[in-house]
């Protein structure tokens, strides 16, 4: 039996309880990952995460054929949670949309919501996919919390329920969009906006000027590719706004 390590060279995210001596039954394909990809046997360390309890290490207690138990040792880390903000995106081609989720976790986004506007490119959304990408990004970075991917909504239906205390700051490409004094915002629930390749409908941008929640900014002189507009814009909202400030 190998000894455990202090520093585990995997780490993992369950849907289990997380405390002192808490056994944690691992599912085929998270077994099938740490016994016959990453080679791991009894007594080897694991590094989990819930995203509620922290970050504990276990250990491997059972290696089965179709499954395996650890058991948790010791929190490493408190639980750490991400500022109250959500990502609004209209999704692109897939890699690039799979792109956006992943840096979208890694930046602190707490919810991550799927837009089809009039120029979306893609009709269709796996959320399932995408919210594997997000575990993904989150056990990669060493975030102890995973958002959830929601399905994609069409925009006029999402901005006709929209709950007015939570703001949206709209990355506005247009020639004319203000730039935002973003250090004079108020703090509080927020939304970033990203639209399609081909930018909003006419329409579309007209109602999301008449609304009093949101907030058209400019990301600078030049246009920008979706996906590097949500990292520029997120970064942005971080920086004056949430837990990098």
């Amino acid at each position: 039996m190998t000894q455990a390590s202090d520093s585990p060279r995997v780490r993992l995210y369950v849907k289990h309880p997380l405390g002192p001596g808490q056994p944690v039954v691992l599912a085929q394909d998270q077994a099938h990952y740490l016994f016959n990809v990453m080679r791991l046997g009894a007594g080897d360390a694991v590094t989990l995460f819930n995203g509620q309890a922290g970050e504990w290490r276990a250990v491997v207690r059972a290696v089965e054929r179709r499954g395996g138990t650890l058991e948790c040792v010791d929190q490493r880390a408190p639980q750490r949670d991400p500022p109250d903000l959500w990502l609004l995106f209209a999704p692109v081609k897939k890699a690039r949309t799979d792109f956006i989720v992943e840096k979208a976790t890694e930046l602190g986004a707490a919810r991550i919501i799927p837009v089809q506007t009039r120029f979306t490119n893609a009709e269709r959304v796996r959320t399932d996919r995408l919210q594997a990408h997000a575990v993904e990004a989150a056990e990669q970075c060493g975030a102890t919390f995973v958002p959830e991917v929601a399905e994609l909504v069409r925009l006029d239906r999402l901005l006709a329920g929209w709950d007015a205390g939570r703001r949206i700051l709209w990355a506005d490409e247009s020639p004319d969009a203000p730039g935002a004094a973003l250090a004079t915002l108020s703090p509080g629930p927020w939304a970033v906006l990203i639209g399609p390749e081909g930018g909003f409908a006419g329409a579309e941008r007209d109602r999301l000027r008449a609304l009093p929640f949101v907030t058209p900014v400019a990301l600078g002189p030049r246009i920008l590719r979706a996906d590097t507009a949500a990292v520029a814009a997120l970064t942005l909202w971080q920086a004056h706004l949430g837990d990098w400030a």
